[in-house]
């Protein structure tokens, strides 16, 4: 397994529309396995394939306590949804950037798993939250899209406050 770099904001790849996945293949599985290593170290509970550069409609991520149930989902949408449920998310493409979020708590989710068979299933609360979050970057959006003006443009400061810090 291979370490990806994960993308920063504000690369413009973060704000593209990613491409369906046709079919399962040994690149694709190879790139699956290579997220989830790069997830786990970052450490982070959602991955997004444009967020190692990769245009493709692909998710991995694992919220259970211990971090050993890792899930793919392959060209995933929401199909129904209920509820709501703040919740302070981060993104490993703007480290350092927390903020409260409201999304539907109960989903209902279709798309393909590793196998590349059809799957669907029911998600709430933290999942339903990280699930919702990773299809964002698939559609080119982040999180902070989903902030008022004022919080966004404060969030944004902090992050490029938090990056000039970073520079040699």
């Amino acid at each position: 397994m291979e370490k990806l770099d994960i993308v920063l904001y504000p690369e413009a790849g973060l704000r593209e529309v990613c491409a369906p996945i046709p079919e399962m293949n040994d690149s694709l599985d190879k790139l699956i396995d290579d997220m989830l290593y790069t997830m786990y170290d970052a450490p982070g509970i959602g991955l997004a394939a444009p967020q190692v550069a990769v245009q493709q409609r692909l998710i991995v991520l694992d919220v259970s306590e211990k971090g050993d149930q890792p899930m793919v989902l392959m060209n995933p949408e929401v199909v129904q949804s209920t509820g709501k449920i703040s919740w302070e998310e981060g993104c490993l493409s703007m480290p350092g950037i927390y903020a409260t979020i409201k999304r539907p708590s109960d989903i209902l989710v279709r798309g393909m798993n590793r196998d590349g068979k059809p799957i669907e299933f029911e998600a709430n609360e933290l999942l339903a939250v990280c699930i919702q979050h990773e299809i964002d970057h698939l559609d080119g959006k982040m999180f902070i899209d989903h902030l008022s003006g004022l919080k966004r443009t404060r969030a944004l400061q902090q992050f490029r406050k938090l990056m000039e810090q970073k520079e040699p």
